[in-house]
């Protein structure tokens, strides 16, 4: 069977591994886009943006990584 084409936010809390309300506030600050549908606007979120989400904080934590390496005052404590 196919994957479907759209996602519920809960759906897309498990895929990412946060909370439901991590996910709705992801939504509603347009870090992650998304979309409104049916008569109460449940919010969707297609496989393929989400997909394109991963791959961009994948990107932004390399860049990260790259400006603060380790070993330069940044260990943890412990």
């Amino acid at each position: 069977m196919a994957s479907p084409r759209f996602l519920q936010l809960a759906d897309v809390a498990e895929v990412l591994n946060i909370s439901s309300a991590q996910a709705y506030a992801l939504v509603r600050s347009g870090e992650l886009p998304a979309i409104k549908v049916g008569g109460r606007g449940q919010w969707r979120v297609e496989a393929s943006v989400l997909e394109d989400y991963i791959q961009r904080m994948y990107a932004e934590t390399r860049a990260f990584v790259a400006q603060h390496p380790f070993g330069r005052g940044d260990e943890p404590e412990g």
